[in-house]
């Protein structure tokens, strides 16, 4: 079963960034290695789903004509808003992937700290939607925790290992630490060249 949406509340009812992307310098590092991988210099349209507080979205938003993030928690989304206030090409609104799935056609789209609370359902139609969603040659984008966390479905590893797998996938750049997996896909519909 995925992880339900009411842990995430609880999370925030107990500190404003319960994960610590503000202060820690792990989240601080991971965010800068994961702009570095974006294999283009600039992105026509983004998608970043549980987009938490926005500090990452603030970074996307230097990258990106138009940037659409979401988050569940209206607390965190709130947060987002003020990272992303005067940047009118960012659009933080509240909603939950795979449910809550703008319109369009997206050249980036940034799987985040994410993909590990769906059960295998759920995780598939995230990834069906990507692939729909996402024009030839888009970029995708994954960071995953590799460690056992509350609210984990499956690893970070189990994560990749399933993205691996889908034939829509080329892996572009990968980067492996103790502590997290980054890997960037380049979309190739109807299967790899």
């Amino acid at each position: 079963m995925s992880t339900d949406p009411a842990y995430f509340t609880r999370m925030y009812e107990g500190s404003d960034d319960p994960w610590g992307f503000r202060s820690r310098w792990y989240e601080q590092r991971k965010r800068d290695l994961t702009l570095a991988c974006l294999p283009e210099e600039r992105y026509a349209r983004a998608f970043e789903p549980g987009c938490s507080i926005g500090m990452l979205t603030r970074g996307l938003a230097q990258r990106c004509a138009s940037l659409h993030a979401i988050d569940p928690v209206p607390t965190a989304v709130e947060q987002a808003r003020r990272e992303a206030a005067g940047v009118d090409h960012v659009r933080v609104e509240r909603g939950r992937v795979p449910r809550d799935w703008p319109e369009g056609t997206f050249d980036l789209v940034v799987l985040s700290e994410m993909l590990y609370y769906f059960d295998d359902a759920e995780l598939h139609e995230v990834i069906g939607r990507t692939l729909a969603c996402a024009l030839p040659g888009a970029t995708v984008v994954a960071v995953h925790w590799r460690h056992e966390a509350e609210g984990h479905v499956r690893s970070g590893d189990g994560v990749h290992r399933v993205l691996a797998e889908v034939p829509e996938l080329s892996r572009t750049a990968g980067h492996v630490e103790a502590d997290f997996l980054l890997d960037t896909f380049a979309v190739h519909p109807g299967g790899r060249p």
